[in-house]
This record gives structure tokens, C-alpha cells and sequence, in this order.
């Protein structure tokens, strides 16, 4: 049960790992030689199904804490797996490591929980069959299980129909073992990661406009990885601390890639009070961010900005509804395929606390500064819901109870203890 809180969010918070970085560091690490070391891993339920399915293939991995060592098989060194390889509730598990075990010499399934049984497959299916996979929906329905027998790939130039980070690697990763240059072209840019780690693991990559592109290499070789604080759980303080009055907080080293930093963009075009300190821009880029109590203004949200806030846009919807004016969100119908269908999901909780809120058909209108009041929020079992009205439950009237708000634990398992360090009593 959480409450409003009266005197404000106060105190610094060191975010976990970048979940995206920590997945490609894990698979990255599993087909180089040598041994990889990530620092500050996100030991959260994904990047363990990483590990899990990694291990299954025969790849020694080891730390304690937010250390891990991956000492890698090589490009062609994985194993056959004896056990069907569990991705549990991660859509980027099952999508990059399908670019990997479309090359293997071996054949391997994939499942996954209940959620991501629903979740689209064919956005991957297609562009790895065209490379040569062969890739099949074991129940006819594009979603897992997967079933994947490993092929001899060839290089191609896809046009992805969607601006997704998961499908840009899992086809760049697939290229690695193809014959050629593999490129991919989306219509607004996705997240880089996988195309950074890449060249930082000896692969010859290159990025023109939207188009990302690959060689076939030989050879990966381990590297140390120092992984930024998560934008994306970063996002949920952040947010925290501009609704509820008299709040400053600190967020301690956290990722800026420009590919991801839309909910910073956005806060600022609210006129949200947050400033950098010690910026560092090599590598993935990092700051301290230091955000204060303001007063927002509703914005407009659209076009080539949302692949940049994609997971976030659940948190901007609770923040419009303390701003003033409209905020309208566009463009945003991959909501719809998400671990749960957040665009209704959002409306349906926003308006149980009383928000003015509207569907649409990708995205949702909110029309901001109607007082929120507590209530029984149905995360659908989905972590990105239950933390941002957790959130949402800080500047509301009364109680608000949370269902199944363990969901957390798939990205950010200590997040209500981050929380409860801010609240002043």
C-alpha cells in the first residue's frame, strides 16, 4: 500500500545497471574469446533469463553482486542445449539470442511466461528467414515457442516496418555468422547499444541516418564492461520528484545515450528543473542528474522521439496528468505488444485515480491537473505499471494499493526500497 507523502522526495539514489546494456554484455561476452567483465550487472528476472539460456549452452558464468564474469566459447563454441532454453518474461532475450541460434549447428527451442507467449515474433521470424534461418512458431501464431535449427546466413538489407532496438539486433547479431554485409534500415532511430558493444568487441560496424550495418566476422574478443544506471528505471525518481511539492533528489550515473534520452528531452519540454553533473561522454555517455519539485506544462509527444522514450512513456502519462494543459502522445501503438497492452492499461488505471485521460489508437490524450485520488491499481503483472503508479500514488489523495507489485523484480528488485530512502517521515 502506498500513500501520499507530504514533505517531499529527498536524498540520492544509485540506479541499477542498464538492462539492455547488461543483456548484450551477457550474449556478447557468451560467443567471444576470452572473458568478459561486467560491472554494475542488473540482476534483475531478464537479464538472468540471459543467463540462464547462456549457461544451458555450455557458457561458464560467474560473479557475485553486480560483478559477473562471462567466460566466452567463442563465435562457434556454444553447445547444444539439453534442457529448452526459458526466456521467461523477456522479449529481449528471445529476440537477440534468435539472431545467434540462427547460425548455431544445432537446434534449440525457446519458451517463455505467459506474457511473453502473446507477444509479436514475426517482426524477427521474417528478416532471419530471409537470411536463411530456420525459424519456426512451434503453435502457428508468430510467438513463442520457438523452434530454431541453425543455417548457414547470408547477408541482407532489411527495411524494418517498426523502429525497434530488438529487431535492429537480433538481425545485426545474426550477421555476424553471415556471409556479406548485414544492414538494417528503420524508420527512425532505435536504441545503439548492440551497435557500440559491437565495435567494442572487434566487430566492424557502421551507422548511416536510421541504417546500422555489420560485417561477418571470425573472431569476438572479451572486453571489461562498465555498465550506466538505467534511463529507464532512472525515470521513475525522476518523475517522483517533479510531481510530489518540495522534492530534490539525486540520480547517480545514469545512462544518456542520445538514443534514449526522450524522457529527459520531454521532462525539459514540461519545464522540469534537472541538471547534469559530472557528465562523462566517452562510451556510453553518463551524468548525475539533479531534479527538482516544478510546476509542468503539457506537451505534444510524437514522431521520431518515441523509439527514444518507448518504456518510459507509461511514467511521461502519470506526469501529464500533474501538468497543466493537454498532453497528447502519438505514434505510440508498440504500447500495444509491450509485457501487457499499456496504452489501456494506463487509461483504465489513470482514470480508477480520477485522471482526464482518452485512448487512441497509438497513444492517449491527458488533460492534466484534475486531482488524483488513491485507488486498486492491476499492474497486469507488468513492472513498468506497477512502478509508475507507485509513483502516480505519491501526490494522491488516500490509499492506493498495488496488485502482483513484485512484477518489479524483472527490472529493478530493490525499487520500493530505493523508494521508501526518499520519503521523509
Amino acid at each position: 500500500m502506498i500513500y501520499n507523502i507530504k514533505k517531499g522526495l529527498h536524498g540520492e539514489i544509485t540506479v541499477p545497471g542498464d538492462k539492455s546494456i547488461s543483456h548484450r554484455g551477457v550474449m556478447l561476452g557468451a560467443i567471444a574469446s576470452g572473458t568478459t567483465e561486467i560491472n554494475n550487472f542488473l540482476r534483475g528476472a531478464d537479464c538472468l533469463s540471459t543467463i540462464a539460456c547462456f549457461s544451458k549452452m555450455g557458457v561458464e558464468i560467474e560473479g557475485t553482486h553486480d560483478r559477473i564474469l562471462v567466460h566466452g566459447n567463442g563465435l562457434r563454441g556454444l553447445k547444444t542445449p539439453r534442457q529448452i532454453l526459458d526466456c521467461g518474461n523477456s522479449g529481449t532475450t528471445t529476440r537477440l539470442i534468435s539472431g545467434i541460434l540462427s547460425a548455431q549447428n544445432f537446434t534449440s527451442t525457446m519458451v517463455g511466461d505467459s506474457s511473453l507467449k502473446s507477444r509479436p515474433m514475426r517482426r524477427i521470424i521474417k528478416p532471419l528467414s530471409q537470411m536463411g534461418a530456420n525459424i519456426t512458431s512451434v503453435l502457428g501464431n508468430d510467438c513463442v515457442p520457438l523452434r530454431i535449427s541453425g543455417c548457414q546466413l547470408t547477408g541482407i538489407h532489411y527495411a524494418s516496418p517498426v523502429a525497434s532496438a530488438q529487431v535492429k539486433s537480433s538481425i545485426l547479431l545474426a550477421g555476424l555468422y553471415a556471409d556479406g554485409e548485414t544492414s538494417v534500415t528503420e524508420p527512425a532511430l532505435s536504441r545503439n547499444h548492440t551497435e557500440l558493444m559491437l565495435s567494442a568487441f572487434g566487430a566492424k560496424v557502421s551507422s548511416s541516418g536510421t541504417t546500422a550495418s555489420v560485417q561477418g566476422v571470425k573472431e569476438l574478443y572479451g572486453q571489461k564492461i562498465d555498465v550506466p544506471g538505467d534511463i529507464s528505471s532512472a525515470a521513475y525518481f525522476l518523475a517522483a520528484a517533479l510531481i510530489v511539492p518540495g522534492s530534490e533528489v539525486v540520480l547517480r550515473n545514469v545512462g544518456i545515450n542520445h538514443t534514449r534520452d526522450g524522457m529527459l528531452t520531454v521532462c525539459k519540454q514540461m519545464g522540469a528543473n534537472l541538471t547534469y553533473e559530472n557528465l562523462k561522454i566517452s562510451g556510453e555517455p553518463c551524468a548525475d542528474i539533479v531534479v527538482r519539485h516544478s510546476e509542468l506544462q503539457g506537451v505534444t509527444i510524437e514522431g521520431e522521439i518515441i523509439p527514444r522514450l518507448i518504456d518510459e512513456l507509461p511514467m511521461i502519462a502519470v506526469l501529464a496528468c500533474f501538468a497543466k494543459g493537454t498532453t497528447v502522445i502519438r505514434d505510440a501503438a508498440e504500447l500495444k505488444v509491450k509485457e501487457s497492452n499499456r496504452i489501456r492499461v494506463i487509461v483504465d488505471n489513470l482514470s480508477a485515480m480520477g485522471a482526464d485521460i482518452e485512448e487512441t489508437d497509438d497513444g492517449m490524450i491527458i488533460r492534466g491537473g484534475k486531482p488524483l485520488h488513491g485507488a486498486v491499481i492491476d499492474s497486469h503483472n507488468d513492472h513498468r505499471i506497477a512502478m509508475s503508479f507507485s509513483i502516480a500514488a505519491l501526490n494522491c489523495e488516500g490509499e492506493t494499493t498495488i496488485t502482483r507489485k513484485d512484477c518489479v523484480n524483472i527490472s529493478y528488485p530493490r525499487f520500493y526500497i530505493d523508494l521508501k530512502k526518499l520519503i521523509r517521515d
